[in-house]
């Protein structure tokens, strides 16, 4: 028996929700890519600590994406089944997210120490490694910065003053060779990273925080949905 009603109603908001899940999985995936490669990708960071709230948040909004399409066949069908899995499903993902946003104020101290670490190993490997030359370089171009904390960083690996190209407010080859310190970036990788980090982090809660409402919306109209299927298995 199709619900009628104020049921009917929810049906429709449910499946107009899941339509906004799909969009928060989506969002989720995007923003954990982001995060994953600009502190794994660039700086060369392989500690699971200081990259693992990013993989939760990609793998959470793949969840999302496909529970989404889930909840859409439940709401149509109004199937008590599905809605009622729909609901438990978004219920865990939802602890889950809290337990990633727990995660990563927990490890954000560490994650300037894993930074540091990380970019230092690459400035002594510049010359050797082809992999941690090209991290460095992309890193420094990126940022518009230069060593872990300044252009003198480079002085216990490079000599005469000189730096990687990279360096240079204006990339061009040989740039970097006794340079004047005026044509150099002065912030150093470290800093400017950590303030783009802590920039940024407010964005990424905010569209947590939304996603988090949406999430707990479609909960309840799951909930409420599945009363009013129930309601219509009693009359039959």
């Amino acid at each position: 028996m199709a619900v009628e009603g104020g049921a009917k109603c929810v049906k429709y908001l449910l499946f107009f929700f899941n339509f906004i899940f799909w969009l928060a999985g989506l969002a989720l995936i995007i923003i954990g890519v982001v995060v994953q490669v600009k502190l794994n990708k660039s700086i060369l960071i392989t500690d699971f600590e200081a990259s693992g709230a990013p993989i939760v948040i990609i793998a959470v909004g793949v969840i999302i994406f496909f529970i989404a399409f889930f909840g859409c066949c439940g709401a149509w069908k109004e199937s008590y089944c599905l809605v009622t899995t729909f609901a438990v499903l978004l219920t865990l993902i939802f602890l889950v997210e809290i337990a990633a946003a727990i995660a990563g104020y927990v490890f954000k101290d560490k994650v300037t120490k894993y930074l540091e670490i990380g970019f230092e190993e690459a400035m002594k490997n510049y010359t050797t490694v082809a992999e941690s030359r090209d991290a460095v370089d992309e890193m420094q171009k990126m940022f518009k910065c230069c060593g872990s904390h300044n252009s003198t960083s480079w002085q216990f690996y490079f000599h005469n003053s000189s730096v990687p190209d990279s360096c240079c407010k204006n990339v061009t080859a040989g740039c970097g060779k006794s340079p004047k310190l005026e044509d150099l970036n002065s912030e150093g990788c470290i800093g400017v990273i950590d303030k783009w980090i802590k920039n940024n982090v407010l964005i990424v809660a905010g569209v947590a925080l939304g996603i988090a409402f949406f999430q707990i919306l479609g909960i309840i109209f799951a909930c409420l949905l599945m009363k009013g299927i129930r309601s219509g298995y009693e009359v039959m």
